[in-house]
């Protein structure tokens, strides 16, 4: 299939684009790396009448650490994210995380902001910002908004964003010296789309979780912040108190079954991710059920 017929054009500034926004409304679509409109535009599952491509604002690309805040800029290509020895001193897991995403190809075009944008809940990207306690900045004509990751994500390919805003920039805190991280998914081959995948953060005081952001993602319609990690801060985690969380992590979870993996396959596999994550961040490999050879 072939695209239906749209007009182009390209933004100079974000004020431009917001104009183009605000005069066109639902019937614009905007363009950064185009990885994931491009194909939906040639399967009809879009069909905007004007592409608003941002591609050429530079105030919206790079990386920069103030004050114990990481800012990442909505144009900043995934590639750029992978390289960058700022992300991995300050934000490891999305060093990590982005090794994951798709093929090469993919990560030399595409953007964070248009990624965490299309809001696919199988996608790496969103989950990390919200184990990672992320703020979301969009603006609109009217002003700024400054949103938590956690709050963004509304459903499948859905988010907070309307039609007259664009995302600007992603900020998060700097990893602190006792914090941790943890990221895997299950794939069927790598570059493939995740059947369950978690990104996770951490913070240690000796051998006890004093905070856990669990980002379980592709076991919904969105990202999921688990509110199961309660079972496991505050004192030293034994089984008894995993095998509570895993529960109470069963119990949030609504997945999808399709064609990679049934429902009951993707709740089994989001506990064993449960389980391997705190083994690992606490250094506890008897806690980690897992089958061995």
């Amino acid at each position: 299939m072939k695209a239906s017929a749209f007009s182009y054009t390209r933004a100079s500034s974000v004020t431009d684009a917001l104009d183009l926004l605000a005069l066109h409304g639902d019937q614009a679509k905007v363009l950064s790396g185009g990885q994931s409109l491009m194909p939906a535009l040639n399967l009809r599952l879009s069909a905007p009448a004007l592409l608003v491509d941002i591609g050429a604002i530079s105030e919206l690309r790079g990386i920069s650490e103030s004050n114990g805040v990481l800012k990442i800029g909505a144009l900043t290509r995934h590639v750029d994210i992978l390289r960058s020895p700022d992300i991995a001193k300050h934000a490891p897991l999305l060093t990590e995380a982005i090794a994951y995403v798709a093929h090469p190809a993919i990560r030399n075009k595409g953007t964070i902001g248009g990624s965490l944008a299309h809001a696919d809940p199988a996608s790496e990207l969103p989950a990390c910002t919200i184990g990672l306690d992320a703020i979301i900045v969009v603006r609109g004509r009217n002003g700024e908004r400054r949103i938590q990751a956690a709050d963004f994500f509304t459903g499948i390919y859905e988010t907070v964003l309307s039609p007259e805003e664009l995302l600007v920039a992603v900020e998060m805190p700097v990893a602190k010296s006792n914090s941790a991280h943890f990221f895997h998914e299950y794939a069927r081959r790598k570059g493939d789309y995740a059947i369950v995948g978690l990104a996770a953060s951490g913070i240690l005081e000796g051998d006890v979780f004093a905070d856990l952001r669990l980002g379980f993602f592709a076991v919904g319609d969105r990202p999921l912040l688990a509110a199961a990690s309660k079972h496991l801060t505050g004192k030293p985690v034994t089984a008894s108190m995993l095998a509570d969380a895993q529960a109470a992590l069963d119990a949030e979870l609504d997945p999808q079954e399709d064609q990679q993996a049934s429902a009951g396959m993707r709740r089994y596999l989001a506990r064993q991710l449960m389980a391997r994550c705190v083994a690992t961040l606490l250094g506890r490999p008897e806690l980690d059920a897992r089958p061995r050879a």
